[in-house]
């Protein structure tokens, strides 16, 4: 069946212009791009005064961050313009190892959204973290043969790269073997350092906050990746990069990003938009997202409205407002003005069900299990930079009388990370500034990349009370004062929901809105920062199982200073 398109305003995507031309689509292809009559198609569209232009591709998400399972993801970003996704499955990874894996694989297949892979290289991030699982190069390599998978996903241990570890060096090289590409993940890496990371074969970045990394990394080869987030919204201070000569090497992905904000503000099209409102060329943040991108993944026929390419079509009512009408996947209209088209969901195997659903190993806790001991007065605590991923260290005295050191006027908060993986009983207790909690506690079974238990808190009852109940639902999202306030469950892996897009947004608003009840500012998305504190490869003090992590360094240090 031919499907034409006729008399909309084409998005060059090679050249930058915008052209008044027809576009012709035929067995998923697009195979006419110019003036044709409505008798070469079975079926017309009159879109005149309309754009055309490719199909959005987020270039790195991690689809567990949205909550979502992979079918309700796709009904949520479709009818955004998204037509494909760059995944890195690395967060299921860290909780069940390869069966993580393979259950993306199953959950995403012949989806109208095309879902691409990245393989996970750090599992665990570092030897700092403590995961479910440690996968190895041998434990991912068999995954290349996927049709899904494109390359190999951030390598955040880049002291590993400049270590030249062994193991490091062999996911890369496996990659390299099996012509896939390489994602990077280096913050701040510079100079002599970020030649050598680049050297070993890592192609990309999504890690930069400001320009002059930026263009040093784009100057040596690099895609750089401009991530606008929940957490990480870094779009203002890159808007340089949408000028030449850097904008030809720039991609737009989201990474991080909660359910209700796909809802409210959208998704690449988000982006798009933002960029447009600030100065920005309209048609040069669409090439990032599609040309660009596909040019970055080394995928060919696709992100373009040109013959032979895969008709991946969205039709806009207006270019710079990016207001998506239809969206045609692989020819097929599965967005009709602005109504996502009913499809079926794919089936998991019972046996990745039922590992995924059941993650949590650990005992109860009680309020002694975040008691500190008090040592010296001056410790180091963990400050949060609003809108950023990257924390500060502080060394500040605390009063012990008061709290076991928690100080609201301070806002110095206790934090706790707790492993949850293989009842190992380690736990990592600190103190935190820049959540602003004035009462009660709230806690996640999302910490990246490992997921242990993350707690914050005012008192230490609250904070035993809210671990207990993320264990007790196998996985969620809540705030306690007292009682249970909001929560949000998370049961597939403690890091999804099968609920639907709208449902899971819902709730996820809902829980927002209890923190800022008990006294978090509204400028501080509090779970998805709190999530990231866990981490230690984005600089500088971080909080693992083991304890604090100066992540400059890659080691343990003491939360007390002499």
């Amino acid at each position: 069946m031919k499907i034409l398109l006729k008399g909309g305003n084409v998005v060059n995507v090679f050249t930058g212009e915008v052209e008044q031309a027809d576009v012709v689509i035929s067995d998923g292809k697009i195979i006419g791009v110019g003036a044709y009559a409505d008798e070469t198609a079975d079926i017309t569209e009159d879109i005149s005064g309309k754009f055309v232009c490719p199909g959005f591709i987020d270039g790195h998400i991690h689809i567990e961050s949205t909550m979502l399972t992979p079918a309700e993801l796709t009904k949520l970003c479709m009818p955004h313009g998204t037509t494909a996704i760059v995944a890195d499955p690395h967060e299921i990874a860290n909780v069940c190892g390869t069966a993580g894996i393979r259950y993306m694989l199953q959950a995403s297949k012949g989806l109208p959204m095309t879902v691409y892979f990245n393989l996970p290289s750090c599992v665990p991030a570092t030897p700092l973290d403590e995961s479910g699982a440690v996968l190895n190069a041998e434990d991912i390599e068999e995954f290349y043969n996927e049709d899904a998978v494109v390359g190999l996903a951030e390598m955040m241990n880049f002291p590993g790269v400049l270590a030249d570890d062994p193991q490091v060096l062999k996911k890369i090289s496996d990659a390299v073997k099996h012509k896939k590409i390489v994602d990077g993940h280096a913050p701040f890496l510079t100079g002599k350092a970020l030649d050598k990371y680049i050297a070993a074969g890592v192609q990309s970045d999504h890690e930069c906050t400001n320009v002059q990394e930026a263009v040093e990394k784009i100057r040596k080869g690099q895609w750089v990746m401009i991530r606008q987030g929940t957490a990480a919204r870094n779009l203002e201070q890159l808007l340089p990069l949408f000028d030449a000569p850097y904008n030809h090497r720039c991609v737009l992905v989201t990474d991080d990003r909660h359910p209700a904000d796909l809802v409210n503000e959208g998704h690449i099209d988000n982006i798009i938009r933002l960029a447009a409102a600030n100065g920005k060329s309209a048609i040069t943040a669409i090439q990032m997202a599609t040309i660009q991108a596909a040019q970055c993944f080394g995928l060919r026929y696709v992100g373009a409205v040109a013959p032979g390419y895969k008709a991946d079509i969205l039709v806009l009512n207006d270019l710079n407002s990016v207001d998506v009408c239809d969206v045609y996947s692989g020819g097929v209209k599965v967005v009709s003005n602005k109504v996502m088209s009913a499809f079926e969901t794919p089936a998991v195997s019972d046996e990745l069900r039922e590992i995924v659903f059941n993650s949590f190993h650990t005992e109860k806790l009680t309020h002694s299990d975040f008691i500190l001991e008090a040592k010296t007065p001056k410790c180091r605590v963990i400050k949060l930079i609003p809108g950023q991923l990257v924390t500060d260290e502080a060394i500040t005295d605390i009063n012990w009388e008061n709290s076991n050191g928690i100080d609201l006027d301070r806002d110095i908060l206790k934090l706790a990370v707790i492993e949850r993986h293989k009842n190992t009983g380690h736990k990592g207790i600190g103190f935190i500034n820049g959540i602003g909690l004035k009462k009660g506690a709230i806690a996640s079974s999302v910490s990246h990349d490992s997921h242990n238990i993350i707690v914050i808190g005012t008192n230490e009852e609250d904070m035993a009370a809210a671990a207990n109940h993320i264990c007790s639902t196998g996985g969620n999202v809540i705030a306690v004062d007292g009682e249970i306030v909001c929560e949000m469950p998370l049961p597939v892996a403690g890091l999804m929901t099968e609920l639907s897009g709208a449902e899971i947004s819902v709730l996820n608003e809902k829980v927002r809105k209890a923190v800022y009840d008990l006294g978090v500012p509204e400028n501080i998305e509090p779970f998805m920062n709190m999530a990231f504190v866990s981490l230690p490869v984005i600089p500088s003090l971080k909080m693992t199982t083991f304890g604090l992590v100066d992540v400059n360094k890659q080691e343990i240090v003491s939360l007390y200073c002499d």
